[in-house]
């Protein structure tokens, strides 16, 4: 029988991404609480790459693995205890895997001085000839990143994680039933058409095959849909790591680890995820001399909470640490001019400002924030998800940071109008209400952006004509959209109202990725293209704008 060895080795190293995660989560789990269950999984997950490893016919592999084996296996028979010391150099084994594994790019796995460095530790511990590694050849420096590939190709494990996804057996089955049933409508619709049925017999054919292809969409939508669980523990080994770098103790905690989410959203949260997780430690969390004189457990916590939400997603990252400092905030906020007077401020404003760029309330810098990056990435990537990012703060109890993400980025529900001869879509979620542009607003067509005051509330707007039509003539009657967003209410002004409809996405090129107000594009039922517009951006740009003339 032929074996081919490629697709094994594409087998490999999308189960080498999961062992690792669950190594370094049940290495880190370890060190907190030692329990004799979570060491035999972790045996068994380094006996599961050595078989691999063996199948694949990777020999430095199998021999580096077999030396964590001789290890791990002094720990579960209690030769040696369960420190801070050993969990490192364990830690420090998997990163030497996981660099291995990168090596599959270039074709060839082989052994490095720091591969044999690593293995020569873990010996010595075994024997006991060590009680802590040796400062020549530290057990927690991280070893190289994987050799890199050519430019503009994706490493092979993230190309290969990127194309493959695993899916049961019944929606397989369901989904190939239903191609079957499409096929049968599309045949009988056809053979209608042919044979001159009445219009009423036409229409219930067709109504049939949308039907089965609605649910076939569903279907395939629910394929996609991985829990966040994997996602939420590969934070584990980061946490702990800058934690100890910072001389902070950080117990990080999951909740709604089965909440499923697209797997195309998944791929895209992890950074956001990971700037919150790294600023909560840097900035939020109390070393413990500080927690213990403030009456806190020495331990902080620090937990990532998924739930669904009004028919999306809800993450939230929330600490336990000093909470913002909101006098800082005020300050940094009339240093960049924000605002003239920000103590005047709600607090969701104010506190919002943390997302803009170069924004950061850190007086000295550190290995990973400080230059106001971080959080303005967050807002931009979030953004980009058609989410929606939003925090609270109580001083002196810590911050809670919120994502809300729709369930999809595939299919949006939209609300599509016009400008001129185009069609934009705004998302259907952001839409508080539609109403008729007031006589007053109208004689102002001139004016790109204003304020309108409905039923006592001032709502800033700005006209779609002068962003995307400035050429064209505006009607008699415009119409406005009041798009509802967590930082204030801004009006879209349009020239018509096209009503519902449910519009699949599709990405902007790269040379339009930059299109300032759009976060998509769509093709509706005649052929045209209807960009989809970014509600959150326009909001900001209405403020800006108002902010501009109020200086």
């Amino acid at each position: 029988m032929d074996i081919d060895r490629d697709e094994l080795l594409k087998v490999f190293i999308l189960e080498c991404d999961e062992v690792f995660a669950l190594m370094e989560e049940q290495l880190v789990g370890l060190e907190q609480q030692p329990d004799p269950e979570r060491l035999r999984t972790i045996f068994r997950a380094a006996h599961t790459l050595k078989g691999n490893a063996t199948c694949v016919e990777l020999p430095a592999f199998v021999e580096f693995t077999h030396e964590l084996e001789d290890l791990l296996e002094r720990l579960h028979t209690g030769e040696l205890a369960v420190s801070h010391e050993l969990v490192s150099l364990l830690l420090s084994a998997v990163d030497a895997m996981r660099e291995l594994r990168g090596q599959l790019a270039m074709g060839q796995v082989e052994l490095t001085a720091q591969h044999r460095a690593v293995m020569a530790l873990m010996t010595r511990w075994a024997r006991k000839e060590l009680t802590a590694p040796a400062p020549a050849a530290s057990a927690t420096e991280t070893p190289p990143p994987p050799p890199s590939e050519p430019p503009g190709r994706k490493p092979l494990a993230e190309e290969e994680r990127a194309r493959n996804l695993r899916v049961g057996i019944n929606k397989l089955d369901r989904m190939v039933d239903l191609i079957g049933e499409l096929s049968i409508a599309q045949g009988k619709l056809t053979a209608m058409l042919e044979g001159d049925r009445p219009r009423e017999q036409l229409v219930e054919a067709s109504r049939d095959g949308e039907r089965l292809l609605r649910e076939l969409q569903e279907l395939v939508m629910n394929v996609r849909m991985v829990p966040l669980g994997p996602t939420f523990r590969q934070f584990v080994r980061t946490a702990r790591d800058l934690a100890a770098s910072r001389g902070k103790l950080v117990e990080l905690v999951f909740e709604g680890e089965d909440v499923e989410m697209d797997t195309a959203l998944v791929e895209n949260v992890r950074d956001p995820l990971l700037h919150m997780i790294r600023n909560a430690i840097d900035h939020g969390i109390e070393t413990p001399d500080i927690r213990r004189v403030r009456g806190k457990p020495e331990l902080s916590q620090l937990k990532l909470r998924a739930a669904h939400d009004a028919g999306g997603i809800l993450l939230e990252v929330i600490d336990d640490g000093a909470g913002l400092n909101k006098e800082r905030i005020i300050e940094r906020a009339r240093e960049l001019g924000l605002a003239r007077e920000p103590e005047s401020l709600p607090e969701a404003e104010l506190f919002s400002f943390i997302f803009e760029p170069g924004f950061s309330t850190a007086r000295e810098l550190t290995a990973t924030s400080g230059r106001g990056v971080g959080m303005d990435v967050v807002r931009h990537n979030v953004e980009a998800l058609r989410g929606k990012v939003s925090v609270q703060s109580r001083e002196g109890h810590g911050v809670t940071i919120s994502l809300r993400l729709p369930l999809t980025f595939a299919i949006i529900d939209g609300f599509l109008v016009g400008v001129g001869e185009e069609t934009y879509v705004v998302p259907l979620e952001a839409v508080h209400e539609c109403i008729e542009l007031p006589e007053s607003a109208r004689a102002r067509t001139g004016e790109r952006d204003g304020v309108l005051n409905l039923r006592g509330e001032p709502i800033p707007y700005l006209r779609l004509r002068h962003l995307f039509s400035p050429d064209t003539q505006a009607p008699a009657r415009e119409s406005m959209v009041i798009v509802q967003h967590p930082q204030g209410k801004v009006g879209l002004v349009v020239d018509t109202l096209h009503g519902e409809r449910q519009t699949v996405i599709k990405p902007l090129g790269t040379l339009f990725r930059e299109l300032p107000c759009i976060s998509g594009a769509s093709i509706l039922g005649n052929g045209r293209i209807a960009l989809i517009l970014d509600d959150a951006a326009l909001l900001r740009e209405a403020t800006r704008s108002r902010r501009s003339a109020a200086s």
